[in-house]
């Protein structure tokens, strides 16, 4: 890996995030550098979708550090709900809680959605975007899928977001449930990311 690559800024200031992208880079000797810590404000996701959002999100980073940046926007599609909350997944429940809006919060307007609804299929969602620079012409994009079905009482204690209403068939579990290894394993970040770490790589070539 080139010196221009060994440090990337990960466009979020999710805690949870940057501690699953540390985990899942440091074997390929990527430093994550948080954009909170270089002082870079969040900017509007004023995307449709969610390869819109990781785009602006990793230019507006890029352009404020002259790093090399990675942003994930991401988000839980359930098939009964039409796609929702899909982009807004992370301020599903804005309206009823507010701008201080929390994961359970959000669990809670998912579970009353779904009462009753036998229908829970689901997904979680990533999609990757890496710009070497702000003004990138071809962004590297890779996307991650993870199906499950939502459960509809919470179970674990890791992870963060939806995932104590995860459940995931194949392993029995939530994916609160689960180790942080073996869900970084099979989840649609660590999928997205597997497929994103050997296009980085071959940039050096």
């Amino acid at each position: 890996m080139t010196a221009s690559l060994n440090k990337l800024v990960l466009a979020t200031g999710n805690s949870g995030k940057v501690k699953e992208f540390t985990q899942l880079f440091a074997e390929h000797q990527i430093s994550i550098v948080p954009q909170t810590e270089l002082k870079v404000d969040s900017v509007p996701e004023t995307g449709t979708t969610f390869v819109e959002n990781a785009i602006i999100k990793a230019r507006h980073a890029a352009a404020q550090t002259g790093l090399p940046a990675i942003a994930d926007d991401s988000g839980l599609v359930v098939d009964a709900l039409g796609g929702a909350p899909g982009i807004y997944s992370s301020r599903y429940a804005l309206d009823d809680a507010g701008e201080q809006v929390t994961d359970e919060d959000n669990i809670n307007k998912l579970l009353r959605a779904l009462n009753g609804n036998p229908q829970r299929t689901a997904h979680f969602y990533c999609c990757l975007v890496f710009m070497r620079h702000a003004d990138d012409p071809v962004p590297l994009i890779c996307e991650g899928r993870w199906y499950g079905e939502i459960a509809t009482e919470r179970s674990g204690m890791e992870g963060f977001g939806y995932d104590p209403v995860f459940y995931v068939p194949q392993s029995g579990t939530t994916a609160a449930q689960m180790s942080k290894l073996e869900k970084n394993s099979i989840s649609h970040r660590g999928k997205a990311l597997s497929a994103l770490v050997p296009r980085i790589a071959a940039l050096k070539a």
